[in-house]
């Protein structure tokens, strides 16, 4: 049986609608907890598969968050074995950081909501392309710059790297390809802080959006995890 370990930063931030294609699959999945257990000591080369999941911290905050450390180099070490990795949102940014690209917020923005990807040349090509037109969601106030040798995949009006892919076996997305809306009411939960403190946005809101949109995504996201599985091999 194939192994899929997905990296987790808060609880409510878990696989969503990943879990059960890769199941599927032939995966046996583990979570390791950011914070709580030794990524370090984590035996990558035993791993099929790493997903690292979001959270609401800076791939910056090292001073904060000690456990980012081991988290990199683990991600690097990875990316540089060629290994199969997917990050989401923090994980995205944090894969970028791992590749030398800098990771910052992004002009006091939070992008936050549902919205349609702008697709590249590259993106309509890639795993993604059943992504054309069909809102996602998108949860961040930080963003970062292309890595060196990345291909860049999509963009929104807000934030222009919104996924990248290096070889054929990484792939970074800013936005929330995962996100189902029965594990959003979670979400409403634990970021109730954040949702408060930008103007304009609502818990009923997002809740709207969420009954109008996740549908959808939940339909075509195991596609797009299905088209990477079978790119990276």
């Amino acid at each position: 049986m194939k192994t899929c370990v997905a990296i987790r930063h808060v609880a409510f931030e878990d696989l969503g609608s990943f879990q059960a294609p890769l199941e599927a699959a032939g995966y046996s999945i583990r979570y390791a907890e950011a914070g709580l257990d030794d990524l370090g000591a984590l035996d990558d080369s035993a791993v099929d598969l790493l997903v690292v999941l979001g959270g609401p911290i800076g791939a910056y905050e090292d001073d904060n968050y000690p456990f980012l450390g081991p988290e990199l180099r683990l991600i690097e070490a990875r990316l540089r074995a060629g290994r199969p990795i997917i990050g989401i949102c923090l994980g995205a940014q944090l894969m970028a950081r791992a590749l030398g690209a800098r990771v910052y917020p992004n002009n006091g923005i939070k992008e936050i909501g549902w919205s349609a990807l702008e697709l590249t040349g590259a993106g309509r090509a890639s795993s993604l392309a059943v992504l054309d037109g069909v809102p996602v969601l998108h949860w961040h106030g930080d963003t970062f710059d292309l890595p060196d040798g990345a291909t860049l995949l999509a963009s929104t009006s807000v934030t222009r790297n919104q996924a990248f892919s290096w070889g054929k076996a990484a792939l970074g997305l800013q936005f929330h390809v995962e996100a189902t809306g029965a594990g959003l009411e979670r979400w409403f939960i634990g970021h109730a802080s954040e949702i408060g403190g930008v103007p304009g946005l609502s818990v009923p809101g997002l809740r709207a959006d969420t009954a109008r949109y996740a549908a959808g995504l939940e339909s075509v996201a195991p596609r797009v995890l299905a088209a990477f599985l079978s790119g990276m091999m």
